[in-house]
């Protein structure tokens, strides 16, 4: 049975994960990443384009399924060797994350919306997943159904 996750990462940091097929959280712990298995789906959340920046983006920016394989370190430079995990990521457009508040049941009445993405990784239900992968047109090399 697959699990769905919402992770969280500046827009920068997402497009090179997506580029390159992988995702890391929470500043590259390990920890998190063994909660995450192969057949789960993963959606980020980005509240900006860059890290440290307050442009205020709030838009749900990649979507994809965890490869098999279990988490590694890779190389970013200046000895930094973060954890990932390979993702076989979607075709989707970015979607800002405002017009589905009231919809998504993580946000739905909740003034305080915000307040369970400060955890970096988190579960969600499969309404979740499905009206996200929705509102950003995903496409997956078979579909999400």
């Amino acid at each position: 049975m697959s699990v769905y996750w919402i992770a969280v990462a500046s827009a920068q940091h997402v497009r090179r994960g997506r580029t390159d097929g992988f995702m890391q959280v929470n500043h590259g712990k390990a920890a998190p990443l063994r909660r995450v298995k192969p057949g789960d789906g993963v959606i980020y959340y980005s509240p900006t384009t860059v890290l440290g920046e307050k442009d205020g983006l709030q838009a749900f920016t990649a979507i994809g399924t965890v490869r098999e394989g279990e988490p590694y370190q890779g190389e970013m430079g200046g000895g930094f060797t973060p954890f990932r995990r390979d993702v076989e990521w979607m075709a989707a457009e970015e979607a800002p994350i405002k017009p589905l508040l009231d919809r998504l049941d993580f946000t739905a009445g909740k003034a305080n919306w915000g307040y369970q993405l400060r955890f970096g990784l988190f579960e969600v239900t499969d309404h979740d997943f499905r009206l996200i992968a929705d509102a950003m047109a995903a496409e997956k090399r078979g579909a999400v159904s």
